[in-house]
Order: structure tokens, then C-alpha cells, then sequence
């Protein structure tokens, strides 16, 4: 199961590396440091009990490990009937937020994307689902001495941010630069008896 795991989570990030090909160009050059730019990922894992199911409404509550129960409303979910009271669920799951700077006018790749795979038919529920939301914003004003820049998006809302003493070369960043933030979050789930 973990290798089947490991394998849905190369494919997505497989399928979403093509999805967005420009916008890796740019990422892979701030990383190189040609731009200043920076990636940061989190990946949480829990582990639950399945409580109770009703397969009419496409709900499942699950108790944590402190005891404290959720209910999940899974409108999509495949095979749900194959959940029983009692069954471990694993979910896994990674926030990786990449920040680069590009010069004005320089293309950007593609806005946002979703990649899900999911468990065959009949089988235990288990899949992957990852999105994708890029984010471009003009840099309209920075002062380098408070560490804060503003940007504006393109529905013309500015907003002033504070930028952490780790973000190398920000001197480098200037008026008019553009800002491509690229957020993405992703769940795997496994179903399994106890």
C-alpha cells in the first residue's frame, strides 16, 4: 500500500511538474539562484478510527487519537461502501508554498490544477488529491530597511507584507518585479482494517 502511495504522489507531482512546465522554468532558476525566490513544505500525518458511516448522506466520522471525533462529508468518495466501524484511516497530508520573483512581463505558466487518483472499484478507499493555485502580483512599493514589500494582485488589491530575515537576495527585488506565489496542497487517504 505504501508503495502504491509513494507511486500516486510521484505521479502528481509528475503530472502537475508537465501541467505547469513555464512556471518550473522560473521556480528551478530561483532555486539555482538566479532569482531570488524560496519553497517551503509541511506534511502532517494522522491517523483516525472510522466511528460510524452512512453511505446515503456520504458521511464518515472519524476519532482521533485524543478522542475528538469529526464528521467528513465525502460527496466524491468511491467505494465508501467498503467502510466499516472500526477501520484505520491514514491520511497524509503536504502544504508546499514556492515563491519566485520574474521581471516584468516575463510569462508565467498555468493558474491552477487538480490531480486526483483514486482506489478501483470495490476496493478499500484510498487515493491521492492534489490542487494547485498560482498567484501572480506586481511589486508596487519595498523598503528594504522594514523588510516589506507590497504587492498588488490582478484584481488590483495591495497588500503589504512582512519578509522574513531568511529570504536571501531581497535587496535584489525591485519596483515593478512580479511575485509568483504557487500554493499546493495535497491529501493522501488509506483505508485499512484494523
Amino acid at each position: 500500500m505504501k508503495k502504491r502511495f509513494w507511486t500516486a504522489v510521484l505521479t502528481v507531482a509528475l503530472v502537475g511538474g508537465l501541467a505547469s512546465y513555464a512556471m518550473a522554468k522560473e521556480e528551478k532558476a530561483a532555486i539555482a539562484g538566479q532569482k531570488p525566490g524560496a519553497i517551503v513544505t509541511d506534511v502532517t500525518q494522522l491517523t483516525a478510527t472510522v466511528k460510524a458511516v452512512d453511505p446515503q448522506k456520504h458521511t464518515v466520522t472519524l476519532e482521533g487519537k485524543e478522542g475528538k471525533t469529526v464528521t467528513v462529508h465525502a460527496p466524491n468518495a468511491r467505494n465508501l461502501d467498503q467502510v466499516q466501524v472500526g477501520d484505520k484511516v491514514k491520511v497524509d497530508y503536504v502544504e508546499e508554498l514556492a515563491i519566485f520573483v520574474t521581471k516584468a512581463g516575463e510569462p508565467v505558466g498555468g493558474e491552477e490544477a487538480q490531480t486526483v487518483a483514486l482506489a478501483p472499484k470495490g476496493a478499500k478507499p484510498d487515493g491521492i488529491i492534489a490542487n494547485t493555485t498560482q498567484v501572480q502580483a506586481n511589486v508596487k512599493d519595498i523598503d528594504y530597511k522594514k523588510r516589506t514589500i507590497t504587492l498588488e494582485t490582478p484584481d488590483g488589491q495591495l497588500k503589504t507584507l512582512k519578509v522574513d530575515k531568511s529570504v536571501k537576495r531581497f535587496k535584489e527585488i525591485k519596483k515593478g518585479d512580479q511575485v509568483v506565489m504557487r500554493f499546493t496542497e495535497a491529501i493522501a487517504l488509506e483505508v485499512t482494517q484494523p
